[in-house]
């Protein structure tokens, strides 16, 4: 299992593919993500909505509507992300299908995997973080394995075995990279808006600025696009190491 590869494949994808994978993201996932929450802090949603069994239950829809467009937007850059490192072409309509189709199933997956984890950090930190390589790449084996939620989970531990170490390196390197993208993100609020704007924002204090949100939107896109395909190329990559390269590929190689 080779790190290199893992982000050679998923930039590679990123850059063959820039409009379909972008615009996954950024209309599955940042678009309703920010323009939810703009909703629920704009000065007239906060007027008008008090603190009530009313404005609970909106703000769990709001919730739950972003999650659901964020499962879709993981689904379909998993799909896209698989389908050019096995030779296909890259469809916006058939990835962003795929995603559709596994929404409830990764919902499902999320909270379990949420939970085991939590559970795991619970016990001293070290066990969770493990539990997390072990299934790491369980969502995609999830969305094209068709394994149902514990099938991926079961799979996921047999694609990382013998490779958690290069793995745990891998997500350490995620890690940075978020870290990196948020800090740009939280300079260019600075500088967009002053620190006092920003303060009230991250409070949900006086609205958001079409400056913020743009920046916001940006970040969530390139987030999401990033770590999305990472992951699905270190699936990809465990993938091939394991059961060696797609049949389909096999073919194109010696027929």
């Amino acid at each position: 299992m080779s790190i290199g590869r893992v982000f050679n494949r998923a930039f590679a994808t990123i850059g063959a593919n820039p409009l379909t994978m972008f615009g996954i993201s950024f209309l599955f996932g940042a678009l309703p993500s920010v323009v939810l929450k703009a909703l629920l802090q704009s000065p007239r949603a906060t007027q008008t909505l008090p603190f009530s069994s009313t404005a609970l239950l909106l703000t769990a829809g709001v919730a739950l509507l972003t999650l659901a467009f964020n499962f879709l937007a993981q689904g379909a850059l998993v799909r896209a992300t698989v389908a050019y490192s096995d030779g296909h072409p890259v469809s916006f309509a058939e990835s962003a299908l795929a995603g559709l189709r596994k929404i409830l199933p990764l919902f499902g997956l999320a909270i379990l995997l949420g939970l085991i984890v939590i559970f795991g950090l619970a016990l001293l930190i070290v066990p969770g973080i493990i539990l997390y390589v072990i299934l790491s790449v369980a969502t995609p084996a999830l969305v094209e394995e068709n394994s149902g939620i514990f099938g991926a989970f079961g799979r996921s531990a047999a694609l990382t075995k013998g490779a958690r170490w290069n793995i745990f390196a891998l997500e350490l390197v995620v890690l940075v990279i978020y870290w990196i993208i948020s800090a740009v993100v939280g300079v260019l609020f600075l500088a967009l808006i002053g620190f006092q704007n920003f303060a009230n924002a991250a409070q949900g204090q006086g609205g958001l600025s079409i400056g913020l949100i743009a920046v916001s939107a940006v970040s969530s896109t390139l987030v999401i696009t990033i770590i999305s395909t990472i992951q699905t190329s270190l699936y990809v990559e465990l993938r091939n190491w394991k059961d060696g390269p797609a049949a389909e590929a096999l073919t194109d190689i010696f027929g």
